[in-house]
């Protein structure tokens, strides 16, 4: 559907992949109040499982479990739940407990960490974000990083101090750091430069050009790509995906948002993650067996088992 149609709708289910891929970064706790929503009800192609309630005013269990019933049965069998204030982390490690296909990963989003530091509430929720990090399931600190598009000058030093603490928090946890990095690549590569990079550093949805990807796969870094990658206007993010080993990829939604072409003009959900990959073998010149296979080992990789 064209996003100019101004007739949205839950967008069909594509035809699944052929060896099932990890959706790398979903936000399955926010729903679009502006989109019908795509957990409500099973999307045209998905078979339905039964009604069940919802609780309202925010996800269920249930709702969590559509989307990834949604999911598998286009070959999206495993996800990554991505909590970037402390309600969202919450709700992660509450829905860990009842999902063996979702891993989580908690943090302070960048724009968060202003508005905290403002209340004298950031080392206070650092801290109950390190306590998190506890749990078996939860494999990442993200997402953190610098947001330069949101925030401005006068909130800077706060997302410094805090993409810091967190890339600390990674390294002596152990466990992988997913970035967000808007309008601040310049920052965010020099930031991971001064405190020393953990291991595994994936940069969520990302948005650099060529030389930036060229840096990153360099340094080691894994590049996590989203719907952005499908759009017409998205030639230097494909350029930057063509110059990016296959061992180094990821793909994810950003669900809610970001949901490829054609369905621009939807809610996204990880069910809509073949659309993104397709494109993806295409600019690669690499068969989609091959991709997804890629995908799934360095999902593996970088996070351990489901």
């Amino acid at each position: 559907m064209p996003r100019s149609s101004g007739h949205a709708a839950v967008a069909p289910a594509p035809d699944p992949l052929p060896v099932p891929v990890v959706d790398n970064h979903t936000h399955l706790d926010i729903r679009r109040t502006d989109l019908p929503d795509p957990l409500a009800a099973e999307p045209p192609g998905v078979q339905p499982a039964g009604e069940d309630q919802v609780d309202e005013g925010g996800r269920s269990t249930e709702d969590v479990a559509r989307a990834l019933r949604q999911a598998a049965a286009v070959g999206v069998d495993r996800v990554v739940q991505v909590g970037c204030d402390l309600e969202s982390a919450r709700f992660t490690v509450a829905q860990l407990e009842h999902h063996p296909s979702m891993l989580g990963a908690v943090a302070l989003h960048p724009n968060e960490a202003p508005l905290l530091a403002e209340r004298g509430a950031l080392e206070a929720a650092l801290t109950e974000i390190e306590e998190m990090l506890a749990h078996p399931r939860v494999r990442a600190v993200g997402e953190t990083g610098l947001d330069y598009y949101r925030t401005g000058p006068d909130g800077r030093p706060a997302q410094h101090e805090s993409f810091r603490r967190h890339i600390d928090l990674a390294k002596r946890h152990g466990l992988a750091l997913q970035i967000h990095d808007r309008d601040s690549h310049e920052d965010v590569l020099r930031i991971l430069a001064e405190e020393g990079a953990p291991e595994t550093t994936v940069l969520h949805c990302f948005s650099g050009d060529l030389t930036m990807a060229r840096e990153c796969v360099e340094r080691g870094y894994l590049l996590s790509f989203a719907g952005t990658v499908t759009f017409k206007s998205a030639s230097g993010l494909r350029d930057a995906l063509a110059v990016t080993p296959l061992e180094q990829i990821l793909v994810e939604t950003d669900a809610p948002y970001l949901t490829p072409a054609p369905h621009r003009g939807s809610a996204n959900a990880p069910y809509l993650v073949p659309l993104t990959v397709r494109v993806m073998a295409g600019v690669l010149g690499v068969d989609v067996p091959t991709l997804c296979q890629a995908i799934s080992d360095t999902s593996e990789r970088a996070y351990g088992p489901w």
